[in-house]
């Protein structure tokens, strides 16, 4: 399953999925009335990127490393058009989808990791800037599994788990829903496919249909206690997105299986196990124990942290018996 190239047309977007896919954004550029457009991006990408593709932009701006309301922020007035291009990963993709919404603009992304970021409405906004008419979601979204999987496999295992946390995160806020929750439970079955089975072309397509639908899920359903804690911790500590969501997913996920969350037990079933070690089932998925420590987390900022978490006390609602202080600390520690 899952290796069909196809065209999801979902509301005001288009998802184009397979093999090639790269080459035919290249077409629609023209096709679409993208033109003239700017291209936002990092070296390596635009160096692997079709002529055809890249040729074509008005201008081409390279993403600087940071958190993305400084990255949007440093690039915001040198964009001169409304049309963006995002080719790369969730950094470069969430930086286009933050212009966009400030300048009234759309996002046509390609995506080269297992983000999940071209699939959502979810990003910060540019420094001293507001949305002009909401956030952004990419109008258009063109996934190569092969672009999207093409990561050295220590890399890919923690890309994937990042995909795998939307969708587990979606199944238990006051917003899941059927169709989120089939999209989770399948998206959480193709990334186990994927990590289980070889690198072959085929588990590198379940891994980027499984991060499309879990990430569609997370767009649907919203988040919750993963991604308050990951998301808090990487803008504090300004350690790497994907290996922190490896770290933190596994206690994450026991924390929710403790409080009898709906959906566990379905999750469990999906990723090939059963409730009660669905935690070291993860972790396995990840390539082995993953540590906050690792990624060069500093512990003096720990409360920091834990600080800024409860502050957003509206995301931390949305899991069941929303955690406190010490059980914020306790995950966090677990995972150094």
């Amino acid at each position: 399953m899952g290796h069909e190239k196809f065209t999801w047309v979902d509301g005001e977007r288009t998802i184009v999925f397979g093999e090639g896919a790269f080459e035919q954004a290249a077409q629609s550029v023209a096709a679409e009335d993208w033109e003239p457009f700017e291209l936002l991006s990092t070296a390596r990408a635009v160096a692997g990127a079709p002529h055809a593709l890249v040729g074509p932009a008005a201008t081409i701006h390279e993403v600087p490393p940071g958190p993305v309301n400084e990255t949007s922020a440093a690039l915001i007035g040198d964009v001169g058009t409304t049309n963006l291009l995002a080719l790369g990963g969730g950094r470069v993709i969430d930086t286009a989808k933050a212009i966009a919404a400030a300048n009234g603009g759309r996002v046509m992304a390609l995506p080269t990791t297992l983000s999940g970021a071209e699939m959502t409405r979810i990003h910060r906004l540019p420094e001293a800037h507001k949305a002009a008419a909401g956030l952004v979601r990419p109008t258009f979204v063109f996934a190569d599994p092969l672009e999207m999987t093409a990561q050295s496999e220590p890399e890919l295992r923690a890309s994937a788990m990042n995909a795998l946390a939307h969708g587990a995160d979606s199944l238990y806020t006051p917003r899941a829903n059927p169709v989120a929750r089939m999209a989770a439970l399948e998206g959480a079955r193709l990334i186990a496919s994927g990590l289980d089975g070889s690198q072959d072309d085929g588990g590198r397509t379940d891994l980027a249909l499984g991060s499309i639908l879990s990430a569609y899920a997370l767009d649907s359903a919203s988040f919750s206690l993963h991604h308050v804690i990951c998301q808090t911790l990487v803008r504090v500590m300004r350690i790497p997105h994907a290996e922190t969501n490896a770290a933190i997913l596994p206690r994450a996920i026991e924390a929710l299986r403790d409080r009898g969350a709906a959906g566990m037990a379905e999750l469990a079933v999906a990723l090939g196990t059963t409730e009660n070690k669905i935690g070291v089932r993860v972790e396995g998925l990840a390539g082995g124990r993953r540590t906050l420590g690792a990624i060069g987390a500093d512990k003096a900022l720990v409360e920091q942290a834990v600080d800024a978490m409860l502050d957003r006390s509206r995301d931390l609602e949305r899991t069941p018996d929303p955690p406190g202080r010490e059980e914020l600390h306790r995950i966090i520690e677990s995972a150094w």
